[in-house]
C-alpha cells in the first residue's frame, strides 16, 4: 500500500519557487529537519553553514505562519511532517576559455516545499514531557560529570602526594650504602696512616743498615792502618 501523494499530504504548506540553487544542495539540508519540531528545525537551520539554509528557514517560517493564521494552530505544537525540493529550470550560460573556446555553465534552480503538521495528542504529551525533563536531566548529567571530575582530581592528587612522600624518604639500601661508605673512609684513613708508618720504619731500617755498613768500612780501614 502506497502512502499519500506529495501534493495530497495533510498539513499546512509553504512553497518557494525558482530558488537559485540546485535541488541536490537543498535536499541535503532538508534531510536534517524532516520530522523535527519547529523549534528544533529553526535551531538546525540557524547553525547550518550552507547558504541554502537561509531560504529554507524562510519557507519553514512561512509554513508555520500559515498554520498559525489560517488554521489557528500553536507554533510550538507543529513539526515538519514533509519537505522536498523539485528541480526547476536551468539557465544556460557560457564562459570563455583558452584559445578562443567557450564552455557551458548550467545555473540550476529548484522549488522548495515544506509541510508542517500538528503533533498527535500522545506524541504531544511525550514531546512536552521530554522538553520539561530535558533541562533537569541535563543539569543532573552536568552535576554527575562535575562530581566525577572532582573525584578523579582528588584521587590523582592523593597519588601525587604519596609519590612525593615516597621520593623524599631515603631507602634502606641507600642508608646502608652511605653507612658502608662512612665506615670505609676511616678504614682507608687507617690504611693510609699504616702505610706511612711502614714507609717510615723502612726508611729507618735503611738508615741503620747504612750506618752499620759505614761502621764496618771504618773498622776495616783501622785494621789495615795498624797492620
Amino acid at each position: 500500500m502506497t502512502g499519500a501523494k506529495t501534493n495530497e499530504r495533510p498539513g499546512t504548506r509553504a512553497r518557494a519557487s525558482y530558488v537559485r540553487s540546485s535541488a541536490y544542495k537543498a535536499r541535503v539540508v532538508l534531510d536534517l529537519i524532516r520530522g523535527k519540531s519547529y523549534v528544533e528545525a529553526r535551531e538546525i537551520l540557524a547553525f547550518s553553514e550552507r547558504d541554502i539554509a537561509v531560504p529554507i528557514r524562510k519557507v519553514v517560517d512561512s509554513a508555520v505562519a500559515n498554520a498559525e493564521h489560517n488554521d489557528g494552530l500553536d507554533p510550538e505544537e507543529l513539526y515538519v511532517s514533509a519537505c522536498y525540493a523539485d528541480e526547476g529550470p536551468t539557465l544556460k550560460r557560457w564562459r570563455p576559455r583558452a584559445r578562443g573556446r567557450a564552455t557551458q555553465i548550467r545555473k540550476r534552480s529548484c522549488h522548495i516545499t515544506v509541510i508542517v503538521s500538528r503533533y498527535d495528542d500522545d506524541d504531544l504529551e511525550e514531546f512536552r514531557a521530554r522538553a520539561a525533563a530535558g533541562p533537569g536531566r541535563a543539569a543532573s548529567d552536568a552535576e554527575a560529570r562535575r562530581r566525577r571530575v572532582a573525584r578523579s582530581r582528588q584521587t590523582s592528587g592523593s597519588e601525587e602526594s604519596s609519590d612525593d612522600a615516597a621520593g623524599d624518604k631515603p631507602s634502606p639500601g641507600s642508608e646502608e650504602s652511605s653507612g658502608g661508605e662512612a665506615g670505609d673512609k676511616p678504614q682507608a684513613d687507617g690504611e693510609r696512616a699504616g702505610g706511612e708508618e711502614s714507609a717510615a720504619s723502612e726508611a729507618g731500617e735503611k738508615s741503620s743498615s747504612g750506618s752499620e755498613q759505614d761502621g764496618g768500612e771504618q773498622s776495616s780501614d783501622d785494621e789495615a792502618r795498624e797492620a
